[in-house]
């Protein structure tokens, strides 16, 4: 058990594919948690196979490395907005944060975010410089641009003093100056031992824990991860469980396994003392926000308010007339302890049950929602969403919806494109600044005008633009947004795809679907290109008779499919639309299958002037 001044709590923040998961490999490499043979893997703080397939962090993850006599526990955090629940809460557990920025890009939106959370909660900043190696870094202008966003932020005397390094996190190597030559990490280390404080707390007094992060395992269940603020915890201890926001919440419980992190391991121990980050198991109803205490000592620990979530999607049953063919779970009980599941870890997530079939599902944004459709899919699950929907809050009598702050780093060529498409969807510049040979473009966008933006955003910027975004405010709604100029094509029968049908139908608009596909009725098929949804029949064949005529035997020239990934997929829905997920499949629907029903209700919907 390490000594409570030999201890140091941190957390890596940064904006998304700034760094933070290849720093913490090098900071293992290096803090010796390898023998000298074995095999490492790139990133492997990013263990699912959705993080790994993306490159983006979505859980928060804990290890730990050894710098002399000390140790250091680190928490890899997410960088993208969507996953700023976990950021929230997670900087509970420690004393300070490594804030990484890019070299090359600077501050971006999810910088401000995570920043501002660990100011509010007085932490001791360490900023890092990464990727100096960068043919366009700007080193500089990117300290300047941090010193602004500490000014901007309010931040105290002393955390607008913070030190700075400067790193190549891939190369291993870190400075104190921006034209010093780094060898290894010993910087950085020494740094966070120097700089960063011991966590306190008296060793002796009653314990008190605060659960930050539930883990789940299918042998032990629940898994509470979390630092102990006081006391000690030992292994078989008769705990008392507590809630800051519900005082008459008291339950009795049992510590069975406790551990602690080292390296990339989880370590078995009879006891830890405060200041330690630990996990254990043995309570089965455990969630986050909870507090540990000594039996008879109950002191609930106050828990960081999650902000709430901007989107919200419904997720139903599958009806179509392909249900059931290929998912392993397809009913509603299925679907609803599988949501209730995710709950118990995402403290982010809302879900409300819409009838005995539906749930409306809410989270941060459309990467949060997309990452578990894709978890629950890989899963075995057979299901629908809808579209996403933004949350609305009444603010002082007046209906208020969720603005992003948007930052687009794009060429200068395209500029002009960007801020025409962001203006028609009721976003506002407020800033335009040049970055080299490119523009760094800043807005406020209602989040509902972001829907189904990325793919225009790329077309416009000939695939060289970036864009992030993270909520800024609630403003009253901007009236009506235009999501989508295009309609769809819908296929007018149940059948399979032929050649000779799709070759009929493709100059009225883009295909989603190959010959051989299996389709039914009121399926889409494709995008039209005119602003109606249209009608056609894919299935059908070619007559053959004893007739010849000039030009029958031509051979069908087919344009290749556009095949839609699934965030692709939802931003494409309209409202009356559906997204049919299945182990395999990711197929569009219409609401209503039924093409003469269906009609009728777009005839009611006109005269009703909808």
């Amino acid at each position: 058990m390490a000594q409570q001044d030999k201890i140091r709590n941190i957390a890596i923040i940064a904006h998304v594919d700034h760094g933070k998961t290849t720093l913490v490999d090098e900071m293992l490499k290096q803090g010796g948690i390898y023998r000298e043979n074995q095999a490492v893997v790139d990133r492997v703080m990013d263990s699912g196979d959705l993080e790994r397939e993306r490159g983006i962090t979505i859980l928060a993850k804990n290890t730990s490395v050894r710098y002399k006599d000390y140790k250091i526990n680190i928490v890899d955090t997410p960088g993208h907005a969507d996953f700023g629940g976990e950021v929230e809460r997670i900087l509970k557990m420690v004393n300070g944060v490594l804030l990484l920025v890019d070299a090359a890009e600077g501050p971006m939106p999810q910088t401000r975010f995570v920043l501002q959370k660990a100011l509010e909660l007085g932490h001791k900043v360490i900023v890092v410089v990464n990727k100096i190696d960068r043919l366009d870094a700007r080193i500089e202008e990117v300290m300047d641009e941090v010193l602004e966003l500490l000014l901007d932020l309010d931040a105290t005397e002393e955390q607008f003093d913070s030190p700075t390094l400067f790193c190549s996190a891939r190369q291993g190597i870190a400075s104190y100056g921006p034209t010093d030559i780094g060898i290894d990490l010993t910087p950085l280390f020494e740094t966070i031992v120097n700089y960063i404080p011991a966590p306190t707390g008296d060793c002796n007094a009653p314990l008190q824990m605060l659960v930050s992060s539930i883990d789940y395992n299918e042998y032990v269940g629940r898994i509470g991860i979390g630092r102990i603020e006081r006391g000690t915890i030992r292994q078989n201890q008769e705990i008392t469980i507590c809630d800051y926001h519900d005082p008459e919440m008291m339950e009795k419980g049992k510590i069975v396994a406790l551990y602690t992190f080292e390296g990339l391991n989880r370590t078995p121990v009879q006891e830890a003392s405060a200041g330690e980050i630990v996990a254990f198991s043995g309570i089965s109803d455990l969630t986050i926000g909870r507090t540990i205490c000594s039996p008879g000592e109950a002191e609930p620990l106050p828990f960081v308010k999650i902000s709430d979530p901007t989107i919200e999607m419904t997720f139903s049953i599958n009806d179509s007339p392909f249900a059931g063919r290929e998912g392993k779970y397809v009913t509603s009980r299925n679907l609803r302890d599988r949501l209730d599941r995710e709950l118990l870890k995402d403290v982010s997530l809302h879900v409300t049950e819409q009838g005995t079939d539906a749930f409306n599902v809410a989270g941060r944004g459309e990467m949060h929602l997309s990452i578990l459709i894709e978890t629950m899919r890989r899963e075995g699950y057979e299901f629908q969403v809808s579209t996403p929907r933004v949350l609305t809050k009444v603010i002082d009598g007046v209906r208020c919806e969720p603005v992003e702050r948007m930052v687009a780093d794009v060429p200068e060529a395209s500029v002009g494109a960007v801020i025409e498409k962001i203006g028609q969807r009721k976003g506002d510049l407020v800033s335009m600044t040049p970055v080299g040979s490119r523009y760094r473009l800043e807005f406020l966008v209602p989040s509902r005008g972001l829907f189904g933006y990325r793919n225009e955003f790329l077309t416009d910027t000939r695939g060289e633009g970036i864009m992030s975004s993270v909520l800024d405010s609630y403003c009253p709604m901007k009236g009506e947004i235009a999501r989508r100029s295009t309609g769809s094509l819908i296929a007018f029968e149940t059948g399979e795809a032929t050649a000779y049908g799709i070759g009929g139908v493709q100059d009225r608009g883009a295909m989603f679907i190959a010959p051989g596909a299996p389709v039914y009725a009121g399926m889409i098929v494709g995008s039209c290109n005119r602003n109606e949804d249209m009608a056609v029949n894919v299935c059908k064949k070619k007559q053959l008779t004893n007739m010849r005529a000039a030009g029958s035997d031509e051979a069908v020239r087919l344009v290749p499919p556009r095949v839609l990934s699934l965030e692709q997929c939802l931003e494409y829905l309209a409202d009356d639309e559906l997204l049919e997920v299945t182990p395999q499949n990711l197929r569009m629907r219409k609401q209503i299958l039924d093409h003469s029903v269906r009609m009728r209700q777009v005839m009611k919907n006109r005269q009703s002037g909808k």
